[in-house]
């Protein structure tokens, strides 16, 4: 799939998606849509089918009629993609016996460069995953995939656990990772990732809007204070 990657953005697309367990229907021919330098909001309640359609579009999920495309192409699963994406879901992504460093090895990264804006982690680099406190295992896997040599990143409540001073500087690593990257984030912390966003979409009764006012349209709908 050759592009010029210096002058023309990778574009991500997933449409077609349909998802019914029982009478109800969890996604509703979704359309959505991510290049990379930018960062796009997935917002919607809690149970409404938001890790259901990222890991529909990684191809964890197999979805009859599903149809993800980059650039056009055909790209199902994406995660046999090489170098396409990589996705983070809500439970433990790495092995809990595997060092931080043994880890960052496997992602083919330089583990010290990943980590490098929070130095408290440096001494960690040796202690299994499965040691970390819940919070400290979350930072290290959403850095680990943020600094993977991919063209897009699958973010499932990325800042679940994470303190809030770490929060605010993982959204300074977000913002200078879109620079290379598109980044498809979810996560009900809306106050901190709605300031990240180049794109919001909202997730309701299966089916998916764009909002071209994130913030009133959020208000509208009861997720922030007016």
């Amino acid at each position: 799939m050759a592009i010029n990657s210096a002058t023309t953005p990778w574009v991500l697309e997933a449409d077609g998606i349909q998802l019914q367990f029982g009478q109800r229907r969890i996604l509703s021919d979704v359309y959505i849509r991510v290049q990379t330098g930018q960062v796009v909001g997935l917002m919607g309640r809690n149970g409404c089918g938001k890790s259901t359609l990222l890991q529909t579009i990684f191809g964890g999920r197999h979805v009859p009629d599903a149809s993800v495309r980059v650039n056009g192409r055909y790209a199902v699963p994406a995660y046999q993609q090489p170098g396409l994406l990589n996705y983070l879901p809500q439970t433990l992504m790495l092995p809990a016996a595997i060092t931080v460093a043994e880890a960052a090895q496997l992602l083919r990264i330089d583990g010290h460069a990943a980590l490098a804006a929070f130095p408290e982690l440096q001494a960690q680099l040796h202690q299994r995953i499965g040691e970390l406190s819940g919070g400290t295992s979350r930072l290290v896997q959403v850095l680990l995939l943020l600094h993977a040599d991919t063209r897009f990143s699958l973010l499932d409540e990325p800042f679940s656990g994470v303190m809030p001073v770490h929060i605010e500087t993982l959204s300074d690593v977000i913002q200078q990772v879109k620079v290379r990257k598109g980044l498809l984030i979810t996560d009900h912390r809306f106050t901190e990732l709605l300031p990240l966003c180049d794109v919001v979409y909202m997730l309701h009764n299966g089916r998916l809007e764009e909002l071209p006012d994130p913030l009133q349209g959020l208000r509208d709908r009861g997720y922030l204070a007016s």
